[in-house]
């Protein structure tokens, strides 16, 4: 056989978490057929790549690039990172249904490039249905491969008209054509639905600083649209309203839980460690934990791997948006209208009161943290706001207000409001329940550049040591992608040929820091983005075609074709079938395998010397309690009988986490059975040569699976 490439010698990190091999790899029609410590057959082309590492391309699954791919469907400032694989369509924001127009007025103040958006509507289009507008992307020469989440703001605000969809509860028959439509969408490709509680993302044109039509639909609006990707197992993304936090919070359980149902694949954005409270992050490891072992959910928060720090320009800022006086800010088209606004003693006077009213915000507008980027002075650049005002005897916030009448968006500042501290970051970063993700990419423009997230991540524990580099390249490819139900992430024979190339030397490296872009194809406006000349990206191959190398574009990259619209893994099965999934799971990532004796995956679930033993004095405490309660004749024994369930859940807990219903966990017969089954095997001997028996059976299945 001829094949396209082999890449020699490298070190292959495979995205599974197992430790790293050297090996060959061998491509041809866009897929990898072979991987051999040494392969001598005949390619095209042979490149030695001893001195790199090889993993799988990064999944990238929190973007905004909805509009930006149908300009520059490259996404170079994603891939040039190692991005082969990402997820569009959060926060409840779409495209593939609603009038350009209106679309465009929900997307501008996310993306905070109304340039983007004026090429956008030239050339956009109204779809007739979501799988035309699918099968349009799918002409797009695209770069990466592409996931569409389905957003309810957009679907929303087709069905209500965007005036009602910003004021008003959806009426029974709306909520009923929003569900046809949906289920439209999600039968045509898209791998789940979006939706947005926050009320600091806002509208543009005739309505603006409104919040985003999906904040202010009602529960049963939601659980409608959560119970059609329950009975698909697609994903459903959603962001809670920080100002009512606990009614948004219980809501999500509400959807979520899956004691006796299938639960929600549910994505929460976002775990962070926020500098206005600096314990809050500790909720989301509980949180999750407890939904998820407890109460049967599904659900994964993201976080970002790199500090989080927000530029500025003046008054337009997202940071502003949280507050009524800042929204007003960011809604004004021109300095001229905002400088009127200032004059108002009134407006400045509630600017003050709400700047200081810290309650439901994220910002904590701690001027110490306000970094001047561009100052009327020179010698103000790189200053926090409170130094200065300090060194000129001034109230900072009364100089702050000053510096944004006068200067307006010649004034530039950046703040960092979470995930500041390293060692919290990494316990966010490691946490089994929360991915690495919210990158925003192509949102924020102007504010942001989290290209390189998955990079900076690997980066960090290459530098820190806080998780294997092979536990790091897996929780940025094979993990988000296995959660989200997307063929990626995996170096394996069969799999698309998506990789990326790596200098280990170069990841010593610090994260890169952002730099301002005046982007040509984007009507000359400014951009934040990342440049490293010390990338430690030297090429990456998506369907097995050079498109970066040394962190340089190839000059196909966005006009030949290399990546696809990415589809959902999981057949459409109807919410028994999921429900029974879930149940017979062997842990988070192995849902699907060929077992339907439960004993089979009784015994996958536990393999662990410990966890054996401490079940077996399970089954040994169960009886006990027992017969003493009979012996004696004294039923307040009969009260001690769960310590037998919690004798096996520590012996989970602590040595061999694999995922147990909760149904098996209080009582079910199948669960009585099998613990039997295990006590008595283990009593005879024959229990290791059925942990062989089975784990043989499904490395058979998972091989012709390859």
């Amino acid at each position: 056989m001829m094949f396209d490439l082999i890449l020699s010698g490298g070190v292959i990190y495979d995205g599974s978490g197992a430790p790293p091999f050297r090996a060959d790899i061998a491509i041809k029609d866009k897929k990898i057929i072979l991987i051999a410590p040494s392969i001598v057959e005949p390619a095209f082309e042979k490149r030695d790549v001893s001195s790199f590492w090889i993993c799988p391309g990064f999944v990238d699954i929190h973007t905004h690039y909805d509009a930006e791919v149908e300009i520059k469907p490259d996404l170079s400032e994603s891939v040039r990172h190692g991005v082969t694989s990402l997820v569009m369509g959060n926060c409840s924001l779409s495209l593939g249904i609603g009038s350009p127009h209106v679309n465009g007025d929900l997307f501008e103040r996310v993306e905070t490039m109304p340039e983007l958006i004026t090429l956008w509507k030239q050339q956009a289009k109204k779809w007739p249905n979501t799988k035309s507008y699918l099968s349009f992307l799918e002409q797009l020469p695209l770069g990466p491969n592409v996931g569409c989440l389905l957003g309810h703001s957009a679907l929303r605000a087709e069905v209500m008209g965007l005036k009602r969809s910003l004021t008003e509860k959806a009426t029974p028959t709306e909520i009923n054509v929003m569900k046809l439509l949906a289920q439209e969408a999600l039968d045509a490709g898209c791998i789940g639905i979006s939706i947005d509680m926050v009320h600091w993302h806002r509208t543009t044109g005739l309505y603006p600083g409104h919040s985003l039509p999906s904040h202010h639909a009602g529960f049963e609006e939601y659980a409608m649209l959560a119970a059609l990707c329950r009975e698909r197992d697609a994903v459903f993304q959603v962001t809670p309203n920080p100002k009512k936090l606990w009614p948004s919070i219980l809501a999500i359980i509400r959807l979520s839980y899956g004691i006796v149902r299938a639960p929600l694949r549910c994505t929460i954005l976002s775990a962070m460690d926020m500098t206005i409270n600096k314990h809050a992050w500790r909720a989301f490891p509980a949180f999750s934990t407890i939904c998820n072992q407890f109460l049967g959910c599904n659900i994964r928060f993201q976080t970002i791997p790199e500090p989080f720090t927000i530029y500025s320009d003046g008054p337009i800022t997202p940071l502003f948006e949280e507050f009524e006086t800042g929204a007003q800010l960011n809604s004004l088209k021109t300095s001229i209208e905002r400088k009127a606004q200032w004059q108002s003693s009134e407006f400045k006077k509630r600017f003050k009161q709400q700047w200081n009213c810290l309650k439901g915000r994220t910002f904590d507008g701690d001027f110490a943290k306000i970094i001047l980027i561009k100052a009327p002075q020179l010698a103000w650049q790189g200053k926090s706001l409170q130094d200065i005002a300090q060194s000129m005897n001034e109230d900072p916030l009364t100089l702050f207000i000053s510096l944004l009448e006068t200067q307006d968006t010649a004034l530039r500042w950046k703040h960092t409001g979470a995930n500041h501290r390293e060692a919290i970051r990494h316990k966010l970063l490691k946490h089994p329940y929360i991915l690495p993700g919210f990158s925003d990419a192509g949102a924020h423009c102007r504010n942001i550049a989290f290209f390189d997230s998955a990079l900076s991540l690997l980066k960090q524990s290459v530098q820190s040591q806080f998780i294997p580099p092979e536990q790091a390249i897996k929780r940025v490819t094979y993990e988000p992608a296995k959660w989200f139900n997307l063929a990626a992430g995996q170096l394996k024979m069969g799999a698309k040929a998506d990789l990326v190339i790596l200098d280990p030397q170069k990841l010593n490296q610090p994260i890169t820091m952002p730099n301002e872009y005046i982007d040509a194809t984007l009507l000359h406006s400014m951009r934040m983005i990342k440049q490293d000349s010390h990338s430690p990206i030297e090429s990456v191959y998506i369907a097995g075609q050079e498109v970066i190398s040394q962190g340089n574009p190839h000059s196909s990259l966005g006009k030949k074709k290399t990546g696809t619209i990415l589809k959902s893994t999981v057949p459409v099965m109807g919410l028994q079938p999921i429900y029974e999934r879930y149940r017979n799971r062997i842990n988070h990532e192995l849902l699907d395998h060929p077992f339907t004796n439960y004993w089979d995956i009784f015994i996958l679930k536990h393999q662990q010397k410990y966890n054996v033993l401490f079940h077996c004095i399970a089954f040994f405490l169960m009886y006990t309690f027992g017969i003493l309660s009979i012996a004696t004749q004294n039923l307040w024994f009969l009260l001690l009988m769960p310590l037998s369930q919690l004798t096996g859940l520590v012996g989970h807990f602590c040595f061999e986490r694999s995922s147990i219903d909760q149904r098996d966990t209080a009582f079910s017969f199948r669960a009585f059975i099998s613990l039997h089954k295990l006590f008595f095997h283990v009593l005879t001997g024959q229990y290791h040569h059925e942990t062989e028996r089975v784990q043989k059976a499904l490395a058979c299945y998972q091989a012709s699976k390859t």
